[in-house]
């Protein structure tokens, strides 16, 4: 049986950490350099580091800070935010990440996931797909959840797979900082729909809502950064509530 995995984000902006709702209202979280070492500790088995405000600001990801991350941990970095070339993934795994991801400009321009996993493989590539319910399905959300696309999630997942993307980080906007748990639906709906990995996120409260991410869900991996961040819950705490209700995480 595959291990679960447990990954704390650190939304950064101006180089601090930082956690809102809905992708609006945002606090100070912390220095990013000393959340990472702390999760680190902990056991988490990847960090994954989103620039927020990069596309939006037409601007690249902070290389610095990601510099500064990867020289403290050891720990698989993903690190997403104002990507736009096959030069700026280089520069992003030469600072030190080992998975990037990419939202905006994958949708504006989708062979680039094509390029993207052909020049550094698949898994190195992670579509991070923002959506928010719209009718009866879900639309996909650029520029850090500011532009809607048009785009339904589960298709653009779907198109996003045969196109090379070697992994999904699905974040439901209406779930974001509520924690009142993950969007079940949206996230099974495409975890049986592709045959890559699908990380969830957005929503989480309670250790009860990794399980559920995990299990009803069927993810293959929960994000989480509030219950985190603020020291809710350890990693270590979540580890152990879900090894004791039988999923197979990393001790």
């Amino acid at each position: 049986m595959l291990t679960k995995r447990i990954i704390p984000c650190l939304d950064v902006m101006e180089g601090r950490v930082v956690k809102g709702i809905n992708f609006l209202g945002l606090k100070d979280a912390g220095d990013p350099v000393d959340n990472a070492k702390t999760y680190e500790a902990e056991m988490a088995d990847e960090l994954c580091f989103l620039d927020i405000t990069a596309s939006h600001e037409r601007r690249k990801t902070i290389i610095k800070v990601v510099e500064k991350v990867a020289n403290e941990v050891f720990m698989p970095l993903t690190v997403g935010g104002g990507i736009r070339t096959i030069k700026d993934i280089r520069e992003i795994l030469l600072a030190g990440a080992d998975k990037i991801t990419v939202n905006t400009t994958a949708i504006e321009s989708p062979e680039f996931i094509k390029e993207a996993s052909e020049t550094f493989g698949s898994q190195c590539i992670c579509l991070a797909i923002d959506a928010k319910r719209s009718g009866d399905g879900f639309e996909v959300f650029t520029y850090g959840g500011r532009k809607p696309t048009g785009v339904d999630a589960v298709q653009w997942a779907k198109d996003a797979e045969r196109l090379g993307a070697g992994e999904i980080l699905l974040t439901s906007m209406d779930r974001d900082g509520t924690k009142v748990g993950y969007d079940i639906e949206l996230t099974r709906a495409i975890s049986e729909s592709v045959n890559i990995p699908v990380i969830a996120s957005g929503g989480v409260g309670t250790l009860e809502h990794l399980y559920e991410g995990l299990v009803d869900a069927k993810a293959d991996a929960v994000l989480a950064a509030s219950i985190f961040h603020y020291r809710e819950h350890t990693i270590i705490d979540a580890k152990k509530y879900l090894r004791n209700r039988g999923v197979s995480v990393r001790l």
